[in-house]
């Protein structure tokens, strides 16, 4: 019951149990899916309102929640609510609240989602708050490392692309310091990851983390390359966004120095930042790494509805 009742909004709401706790659950969870229907959250509704594009985490809890035998309500646009009537947020959010057992949303407005846990009385779940944070991804990263690697401890992984706007990588690298995986950032200059996280790094687990620029250079020295996309919508000037936009790609040819057994791993979309020649290679992990969303969600619904 490590979890129940619990809201999930930024990965400091996240301790290293809760990180094993549900690592272990989903691991759970995808073992007894090959034998049997699961039934653990029958006659449970999870409200999931997404007010920004998703694929892969909406289904992905959707799918989470039927596959433990509950329901679904979904909104998925601002102008097919109230919200396009000039009904605020919150409004909407206590309103949902009285229909369902848990919410999980999805919002470009940063802080919204704690906002929104404030009012309510059922938990919260962020999937995702404009550049802010997205601190369900990091569990299905680290459920995918352990599953390729049998560990945690001791990995390295390079942090690759845009690391000023990707909420994904301001949530991951929290959870890599927790469990003693070492980081390197590779980004130019102007995506930088942000002092606010830097800091943070430094001062409440003791590590600073390498800063580069050049992609080649990390390649021979580490277990996974997490690479990010270029994240287009947020930056203020499309100007601002070409001179970067091309400026990582993995193929086939600058992975010649790679270590035996590294993994590619990517929150997607992808754009352009990995070649398709790689999707078959023994280095490609983010298609079966979207796929782990489904048991590592069903843990976190389960684990915050106080079912395991």
């Amino acid at each position: 019951m490590a979890l129940k009742g619990k809201d999930i909004i930024t990965l400091k709401d996240i301790t290293k149990e809760d990180i094993n706790f549900i690592l272990e659950n989903a691991e759970i969870f995808e073992e007894k899916l090959k034998k049997e229907p699961l039934k653990v959250l029958e006659g449970k509704i999870l409200a999931t309102i997404f007010l920004e594009p998703s694929t892969r985490t909406r289904l992905s809890f959707e799918s989470a929640m039927h596959k433990l035998g509950g329901r679904v309500l979904t909104v998925s646009k601002d102008e097919m609510t109230s919200l396009a009537k000039g009904e605020n947020l919150s409004d909407m959010a206590r309103v949902i609240e009285g229909y369902c057992d848990v919410i999980t949303i999805r919002t470009p407005i940063e802080g919204a989602p704690k906002m929104i846990a404030d009012r309510v009385s059922v938990p919260v779940i962020n999937g995702g708050d404009g550049a802010h944070a997205h601190p369900t991804q990091p569990f299905l990263d680290l459920y995918t490392m352990k599953k390729e690697f049998g560990k945690l401890e001791g990995l390295k992984v390079a942090i690759i692309g845009d690391l000023k706007y990707g909420r994904t990588v301001h949530s991951l690298v929290y959870a890599l310091a927790m469990v003693g995986v070492e980081m390197v950032f590779v980004s130019p200059e102007e995506l930088r990851m942000p002092s606010s996280i830097t800091k943070v790094l430094k001062n409440e687990f003791g590590i600073e983390v390498e800063e580069k620029s050049e992609l080649e250079e990390v390649i021979p020295e580490v277990d996974v390359l997490y690479m990010t996309r270029i994240q287009r919508e947020r930056f203020p000037h499309e100007s601002e966004y070409e001179k970067v936009r091309n400026i990582y790609r993995l193929d086939s040819k600058i992975l010649k120095n790679a270590k035996e057994g590294m993994k590619i791993l990517h929150p997607l979309p992808r754009i352009d930042e990995i070649a398709p020649e790689l999707d078959a290679t023994k280095y490609a992990c983010y298609f079966s790494q979207a796929h782990n969303g489904v048991p590592v969600r069903m843990a976190i619904l389960a684990g915050v509805l106080g079912k395991i």
